[in-house]
């Protein structure tokens, strides 16, 4: 694989992944630009969160090449991936918050851990975050158990961002969630990508998120990346594996929405 180009943030070259005789990516190929909003969608067991696996370095593949943020991930030192796991951010599915510790100790845990900071530094950090996520300073002192599910995915994405990550990894962020809170992160979304100048990569099924979010989507199917490209852009392939995300009601009222709020380049 060649070296990056200076907008690419992240690449897969012929990337196959096996469970015993199951084949799950079978020459997986794509590339992220930095500052785009890409989303992977497929079906069940298309692996769709084994390929996020091996973005963050929670899982390697049995071929091909993965580099992120210019890193080879190849036969990357346990330095190294300690260095790079620094400069990307992950918002887990479930949130991931320790119910032992109150929003605030959760959001500045990376800090605690990564950083050479005073506990009124690490706690004026943290605070920061949650107003960008848009949770009042009253949440701070909650526990985990306290929060609505719409307020815990915002503080995991606070404790995603306090390290001031250039990458950002969602992992199906609005899953769960009430029409209404998933619109919210929606929107949270872009104006993090555009506020911070990140790039983000995000597994979902949330046909809004994906129109009214996604600069760019890859559909996974059969082993393979069956189509890149714009909802819009999708939405015209003749491609069997494709179509399911562009028939039925929820699709349609989708795409009737997006048309009249486009997605910003």
């Amino acid at each position: 694989m060649n070296p990056s180009a200076p907008n690419t943030v992240l690449e897969m070259h012929q990337v196959v992944t096996r469970f015993g005789s199951h084949v799950v990516h079978n020459g997986i190929d794509l590339v992220v630009h930095r500052a785009e909003i890409f989303a992977v969608i497929g079906g069940s067991g298309t692996g769709k969160s084994t390929l996020l696996r091996e973005m963050i370095l929670l899982h390697t593949p049995n071929a091909g090449r993965i580099r992120v943020l210019g890193v080879d991930l190849t036969h990357i030192t346990a330095a190294a991936a300690l260095a790079l796991r620094q400069r990307f951010g992950v918002l887990f599915q479930q949130g991931g918050l320790f119910g032992s510790l109150t929003v605030l100790e959760n959001i500045g845990l990376p800090l605690r851990e990564h950083r050479q900071l005073s506990d009124l530094q690490v706690d004026a950090i943290a605070a920061e975050k949650l107003a960008a996520v848009g949770l009042a300073p009253s949440v701070a002192d909650l526990y985990p158990a306290e929060l609505s599910g719409g307020m815990m995915k915002r503080a995991a994405l606070a404790r995603a961002l306090v390290l001031e990550p250039e990458l950002l990894f969602l992992d199906e962020p609005t899953a769960g969630l009430d029409p209404q809170s998933a619109a919210g992160f929606d929107e949270l979304v872009k104006n993090l990508r555009d506020q911070l100048g990140l790039t983000v990569v995000m597994i979902t099924h949330d046909l809004d998120l994906l129109w009214q979010v996604a600069n760019r989507v890859a559909v996974l199917a059969d082993g393979k990346v069956q189509g890149i490209g714009s909802m819009a852009e999708l939405s015209r392939m003749a491609v069997p594996a494709i179509r399911p995300f562009f028939t039925g009601p929820r699709a349609r009222t989708a795409q009737a929405q997006a048309l009249l709020t486009p997605v910003e380049p």
